[in-house]
């Protein structure tokens, strides 16, 4: 199970020390939330901002473009540090495309899907992936509430997963705290996106070490549908 505290959460004034702390606290992942203003209505980071961090921390760099055009971007933030970076379905017939460049730059395939678009949309892509993102909140703000009716996306990507003997890692973004992060567990979930419920405890380190214990006893009870390759 992968436990990636949220850059969005952490302290805008001390992003080099949040991160730092995120890797003292025995994260996995730094995941990193890239707003253009168009694709949705906030804004967040650039590649410097990823390239000042990289330095500073041994966590695999999560990068999620969630633009309009990320294919001005992909460059960019794989020089920077990225380690996955992640595109939208909804950009449509623009998606295979983006895919194939992220593999030719060398780092891990990642495709998102927002809560109102239909599970099948992904399916094209999935022999492709790296990682699925299901955003359980609409995305563009941190801290909203977590969005129960998409549990079905992640219980039927970890269906397709399970019997087509696919490689992605399921990976779940938004309102997540230890309760959904259970209930996504259970669903079928591994990779478990969190900000407020991680950045905002004074004690990262446990709170990274509770989520990561709760999961794992959820995921017990999910169908068997784990990722066979290592972050």
């Amino acid at each position: 199970m992968i436990i990636a505290p949220s850059l969005l959460a952490a302290d805008p004034g001390r992003l080099a020390a949040e991160t730092q702390r995120a890797q003292r606290a025995g994260a996995d992942w730094l995941h990193v939330d890239i707003m253009d203003g168009h694709f949705v209505p906030n804004l967040s980071f650039g590649p410097a901002v990823v390239q000042r961090l990289r330095p500073l921390a041994r966590l695999t760099f999560d990068v999620h473009l969630m633009c309009s055009r990320p294919e001005l971007l992909l460059e960019p933030f794989a020089k920077a540090g990225a380690n996955n970076l992640t595109v939208h379905v909804e950009l449509g017939d623009r998606v295979m495309t983006s895919l194939w460049k992220i593999r030719s730059l060398g780092v891990k395939v990642g495709l998102a899907i927002n809560p109102p678009t239909a599970i099948g949309n992904v399916l094209p892509y999935l022999e492709h992936l790296d990682l699925l993102l299901i955003m359980t909140v609409n995305p563009g703000f941190g801290g909203q509430p977590f969005i129960d009716e998409t549990l079905p996306k992640i219980q039927q990507a970890a269906r397709w997963r399970r019997e087509r003997a696919w490689r992605y890692r399921i990976e779940v973004d938004g309102g997540i705290d230890l309760t959904t992060a259970a209930e996504c567990a259970r669903a079928g979930a591994d990779t478990f996106v969190s900000g407020t419920a991680l950045f905002h405890r004074r004690n990262l380190r446990a709170a990274v070490h509770q989520m990561r214990r709760v999961v794992q006893q959820a995921g017990r009870h999910a169908p068997h549908s784990k990722a066979k390759h290592t972050p």
